[in-house]
């Protein structure tokens, strides 16, 4: 009866219904979330505008590697109804260290990234606000910082009410607007089908960051915090042993979206920019990755689609850390704890870093993805010794392909975390 009348009741909205529809994905949608902020956006675009399609094959092989983690990690939590970190301290050798390690890298990596994503994110604001008040082009500096300022306080004061599941709700609906809009562009502008296609195959741009940006694509799509934050999102939903077939199908779906939703910008940007000779540097640059199709309206539809994804990377990386934190010693995060509000308020503190020194966001952006590779193998190899214990795994067995898939993703992340150290060193 409760569903004849939500189906047939008029006053439904189509946004409703449009959310329910964006939210019945289940957890992997947190995923996509956790993924698809600006560092991707600014990875895609800067990757598409300087070397077309080129990089297409490591987007590919990060999602295929991201796809067999989330599900990995997702059956640990279903069969042992542990956590991914608390499981770490509890049954490795060495577990302790090794949680406290990945916790310390995958904090710097994402308090690196939401430095980059509070910068661009107070850049767009500016240069919008520039667009109607002209004056305020002689204080840039005073202005970002100030937008900035009152950005993250906002977005702390929103923490310590503890709304994150709505908001996060709220904001994965911009996040899935901001996509339609890149799937609506590539309609308009396109890479050749060759182009495309030549993407596929392996090779790495032989010019000055190439490699960086090889990294940062991995440090934003094979994001350590997506699969270590996965088991407690499986465990928020309710989900138990019963739904081992419909947790593997939500992971295949979250890596596909991811690929599909990514490639997306990478070929929205190549052919709106990277047969014009056009390279992105700074960020009212990205706008005019939109301008073919919305021409003088390009900037204001960049802004809600950009500042969509940044805020929704904001309170996630804003809650990485309590959430690691929380994750090592009982596998439950208290959002009114003490501990909660000191280390947010650090994080917001950290975030304010880049735009109070005047850096370029674009370049802090890229930065950080990179150094998010370096926790990753660490974050595979765990998940791989945890799945092999029979005691804590109940009987269950993992098969051979999952096995091929997360040895791959170590081999993968591997090579990927020397080329990250090469990219530094030629970038200092």
């Amino acid at each position: 009866m409760a569903i004849i009348m939500e189906v047939t009741n008029p006053k439904k909205s189509v946004l409703k219904k449009i959310i329910a529809m964006i939210l019945a994905f289940g957890p992997g949608i947190f995923a996509i979330g956790y993924t698809i902020g600006t560092g991707s956006v600014t990875s895609m675009i800067v990757a598409g505008s300087r070397f077309n399609m080129q990089l297409l094959w490591v987007l590919f092989l990060s999602c295929v590697f991201s796809g067999v983690l989330i599900f990995a990690y997702g059956n640990y939590a279903l069969i042992t109804n542990n956590t991914a970190l608390y499981g770490f301290k509890n049954h490795l050798k060495y577990g302790k260290a090794l949680a406290i390690l990945i916790i310390i890298g995958v904090t710097f990596g994402q308090w690196n990234s939401l430095m980059g994503i509070l910068g661009i994110s107070s850049n767009i604001i500016y240069e919008i606000a520039v667009l109607n008040f002209e004056s305020l082009s002689a204080y840039k500096y005073e202005s970002v910082l100030s937008i900035a300022i009152l950005i993250i306080v906002t977005f702390y004061l929103l923490m310590l009410v503890g709304k994150y599941t709505f908001f996060e709700k709220i904001l994965i609906v911009f996040v899935s607007l901001m996509g339609f809009s890149f799937v609506l562009s590539l309609f308009f502008v396109q890479p050749l089908a060759i182009d495309t296609i030549k993407g596929l195959i392996p090779s790495v741009p032989k010019v000055a960051g190439g490699k960086m940006l090889v990294a940062a694509f991995v440090g934003t799509t094979m994001a350590a915090a997506t699969f270590l934050s996965r088991p407690l999102f499986v465990k928020g939903k309710g989900w138990s042993k019963l739904h081992l077939k419909q947790q593997k199908r939500d992971a295949i779906t979250a890596a596909v979206l991811i690929f599909a939703i990514s490639a997306t910008i990478m070929a929205v940007a190549a052919g709106a920019l990277f047969y014009q000779g056009k390279e992105v540097t700074h960020v009212l640059d990205m706008a005019n990755t939109l301008e073919p199709v919305a021409g003088k309206w390009a900037v204001t539809i960049f802004f809600f689609g950009a500042l969509s994804a940044g805020l929704s990377s904001i309170f996630p990386c804003l809650l990485i850390a309590p959430l690691l934190i929380a994750d090592y010693q009982s596998g439950e995060l208290d959002t009114n704890s003490k501990q909660f509000r000191i280390i947010t308020a650090i994080a917001c503190g950290v975030a304010l870093i880049g735009p109070a020194f005047g850096a370029n966001p674009i370049e802090i952006q890229i930065l950080s993805q990179v150094f998010n590779v370096f926790v990753l193998p660490l974050v595979v190899l765990g998940i791989i010794i945890l799945l092999s214990n029979k005691r804590t795994m109940k009987g269950y067995k993992t098969s051979i392909g999952v096995y091929a898939g997360m040895y791959a993703a170590l081999f993968f992340s591997l090579i990927i975390s020397f080329n990250g150290v090469m990219a530094l060193l030629e970038y200092f």
